[in-house]
């Protein structure tokens, strides 16, 4: 998936409520996977990139960071803010970019929140 097709839910009235949700699932998502996160050139387990992603997260908050999970995924997901380097993530031996991993992730929540939501 390109990394501007998940627009959604995150951009809106509701901006404020949503972004911060979905990007706690998406830092979440990392943790509970059974996927290994690359940065820096070094594999790290999922539970590691979480916090990793977290800290990363409460610093950016820290400095003014009010993003969309879009956001989130473009400057703080996707690529080391040391070496710029872009993180990479591989599940079940198929390693991706970071960002579309993320980004691909959050089109499945939205399409599960769309289908759960009354018409």
């Amino acid at each position: 998936m390109a990394a501007g097709a998940a627009t959604g839910p995150s951009s809106g009235p509701d901006a404020g409520v949503v972004a911060p949700r979905e990007i706690a699932r998406l830092v979440a998502a990392i943790g509970t996977s059974d996927c290994e996160f690359q940065r820096n050139g070094r594999w790290h387990a999922a539970a590691d990139a979480q916090a990793h992603l977290q800290r990363k997260l409460e610093r950016a908050r820290s400095l003014g960071f009010n993003g969309t999970a879009d956001d989130f995924i473009e400057r703080l997901a996707s690529r080391s803010s040391l070496s710029g380097r872009p993180y990479r993530v591989r599940c079940d031996g198929v390693e991706a970019l970071a960002a579309d991993w993320f980004t691909d992730e959050l089109a499945r929540m939205r399409a599960a929140d769309s289908s759960r939501s009354p018409r």
